[in-house]
């Protein structure tokens, strides 16, 4: 009979770290939508991970002197999809809450499978469908379906491109792992994101902030945040089950929800249901069914660099 079950059991001390760093994930999305009212998106994305990069480059520094140029190929790889997911995020959070943001965001965990078909020709299997579905699904209410201007703004198609970089994050990450040094790869990428951040300024026409204390604060404050969650996925989910943690991790959105609610985002029900919708999707997604014998070779999902992405956070690497 098939079946699905997930163990129920006490947090280990690994788990309750991932919960936090998650919690303070979630609580990112809000800093960045009020630093962009003090700075553009692309300068802001520049400082946040050049700080990282900066941060990391310390934490890494004794083991840089032995960077390969592979590393170095797939740290700017990496760090080109950073870029990408992260200043169109930004660029949405100009206009919209950091809530919606969140929710939209999560549609990157349902989206891996489907670029792992098209690139890697390994067919999704059927929970992985389903998290489609039910992301899509959660989509369209986000968008108010019962409005007579049913459409997405900018804000809202910007965050939803975003996730196609974020999602390929994930699979290059999945691509390189083990074959080079995390620490080595990870200033590389974070110093790539935030020196593309710079350079896409002339090419849209964004001119430098006047200096604030918001954005300066905001840029350091989330640049030593990508290292600390960074360590800290690396250190739990060596005992942390991929699924085990997908689980946590898709609580991002449902904890920046209620630090936008605490300052004063307030989503109509239907996009509730919606953000609901879109969890449900991340969590089903990530769900792999135990079979018997005879059936071992139906719905399975593809092995592999999928089971890599509910390894790693968008903008962290999990090499």
């Amino acid at each position: 009979m098939l079946h699905t079950r997930l163990r129920g059991h006490r947090f280990s001390r690994q788990e309750l770290a991932l919960v936090l760093v998650t919690a303070v994930w979630g609580a990112t999305f809000l800093i960045v939508h009020i630093a962009v009212q003090y700075s553009g998106p692309w300068f802001f994305v520049g400082m946040r991970f050049i700080a990282a990069g900066w941060i990391s480059a310390v934490l890494f520094a004794r083991v840089l002197r032995a960077i390969t140029l592979k590393e170095i190929v797939a740290g700017a790889a990496i760090g080109v999809m950073i870029f990408l997911g992260y200043g169109l995020q930004t660029v949405g959070l100009q206009t919209i809450t950091s809530s919606t943001s969140a929710f939209i965001t999560a549609l990157y965990v349902p989206l891996v499978p489907i670029l792992q078909w098209i690139v890697f020709k390994k067919q999704p299997g059927l929970f992985a469908w389903g998290g489609v579905v039910l992301a899509f699904t959660g989509l369209m209410l986000l968008a108010d379906p019962s409005s007579t201007t049913f459409s997405f703004g900018t804000g809202e198609v910007a965050t939803v491109i975003s996730t196609l970089p974020i999602a390929a994050e994930i699979i290059l990450i999945s691509w390189f792992a083990g074959k080079v040094d995390l620490g080595r790869v990870t200033v590389v990428q974070l110093l790539v994101a935030g020196l593309l951040g710079f350079l896409a300024m002339p090419v849209v026409g964004e001119q430098p902030p006047v200096f604030s204390w918001v954005w300066m604060v905001a840029a350091i404050a989330l640049g030593a945040a990508s290292c600390i969650i960074q360590l800290t996925m690396n250190w739990a989910q060596k005992s942390v089950s991929p699924t085990r943690a997908t689980i946590i991790y898709a609580g991002e959105p449902v904890w920046a929800a209620i630090v936008g609610r605490m300052a004063g985002d307030r989503l109509p029900p239907i996009a509730i249901a919606g953000a609901a919708f879109i969890v449900a999707g991340a969590l089903v997604s990530e769900l792999k069914p135990r079979k018997n014998a005879n059936l071992s070779t139906l719905l399975d999902p593809p092995e592999g660099v999928d089971d890599a992405r509910s390894s790693s956070r968008p903008g962290e690497s999990k090499d």
